[in-house]
């Protein structure tokens, strides 16, 4: 960049430089300033494009400069090719991985909705959901998102509001874990035997003080 420009490209400009890997290569480098495109080269004729009447003159400036182009069109059609496809390479193995979560029932209070929660699996292109009857439900669930596990695993959550269910009917409803390139779901029935809480195991006790009533909780072992 002549000196003259030198002000239009102050050290916090943005360079970008792109190659990847598809049916076919595919690289771009452009240079930008305040948000906006300030060079660009155009890859199939080696040339670069002044998308802003400042960039003209560093636009001829650079065209003329043969041997930089050389070295741009050697970079960007073998070795920026060559080392994206070893670290494709070398990432194969954890990309292209598969991992099955451990699915667990929760419920914080028996008024509380049932907590459907798988985490550490991957990809995160899963299905979580209730199914009743073999039957997906779509009212009285809430969907989370899928979260981040400190290892690089997923983990998502999906409740199912039980206070109209009846008890009877509990059997009838499973939550089912679905990972896309397994062809076997995760199955889990709704039983209260499995559900993980944090009420189970404490003691309701009433003490009477006049006529005040007085309601606390010890937890029997």
């Amino acid at each position: 960049v002549p000196e003259s420009h030198m002000k239009l490209l102050p050290s916090s400009d943005l360079t970008l430089i792109y190659c990847r890997l598809c049916l076919y290569t595919r690289s771009f480098k452009q240079f930008g300033y305040d948000g906006e495109d300030f060079i660009v080269l155009d890859m199939n004729t080696m040339t670069w494009i002044a998308p802003t009447p400042q960039a003209v003159f560093t636009k001829h400036k650079w065209d003329q400069d043969r041997a930089m182009i050389a070295r741009q069109r050697h970079y960007y059609t073998q070795e920026c090719v060559d080392w994206l496809k070893k670290y494709v390479d070398y990432g194969r193995s954890t990309l292209l991985r598969t991992e099955l979560p451990s699915v667990s029932l929760l419920q914080k209070t028996p008024s509380s909705p049932v907590t459907c929660h798988a985490s550490g699996f991957y990809p995160n292109k899963i299905m979580l959901f209730w199914r009743r009857d073999g039957e997906e439900v779509h009212e009285e669930v809430d969907h989370g998102e899928i979260l981040h596990n400190h290892d690089g695993t997923f983990q998502k959550s999906v409740d199912l509001n039980v206070s109209s269910v009846k008890a009877e009917d509990w059997w009838k409803y499973s939550c089912v874990f679905q990972l896309s390139g397994v062809n076997e779901d995760i199955v889990t029935k709704l039983d209260p035997k499995v559900i993980k809480t944090n009420w189970a195991g404490l003691r309701s006790n009433v003490m009477e003080v006049g006529k005040t009533r007085l309601v606390y909780l010890t937890c029997s072992s």
